[in-house]
């Protein structure tokens, strides 16, 4: 079985006063990857000085579905994130030129 390999990032600004909410809810995400552990994932999110966040993650998988998608807390996330947004989430497909202990090979 062959397995397909993508790279996404997420891009978006939270409003000030939701800032707190956001870290709460990722945070929840996390808790709820470490329970599941599912295959064929590599995720972070990172946070930006301006209210900004950005989710990299690496999806490794047969059918190219993301594990993500099947975590309660990441739909619980992803229910109102315009709404906490002051700029919405821009995904956009990488392609891996080089990575040093970052992303699998």
């Amino acid at each position: 079985m062959t397995t397909t390999t993508r790279h996404v990032m997420v891009r978006y600004r939270i409003k000030p006063e939701r800032i707190d909410e956001n870290r709460e809810l990722v945070r929840a995400v996390y808790a709820e990857l470490d329970r599941a552990r599912p295959d064929g994932l590599r995720y972070a999110t990172l946070e930006e000085a301006n209210g900004g966040f950005v989710h990299v993650a690496e999806i490794a998988t047969a059918d190219g579905a993301n594990p993500l998608q099947q975590i309660d807390a990441f739909k619980r996330f992803t229910a109102e994130i315009k709404d906490r947004c002051i700029e919405p989430p821009a995904t956009t497909e990488l392609v891996r030129v080089g990575s040093y202990r970052l992303l699998a090979e």
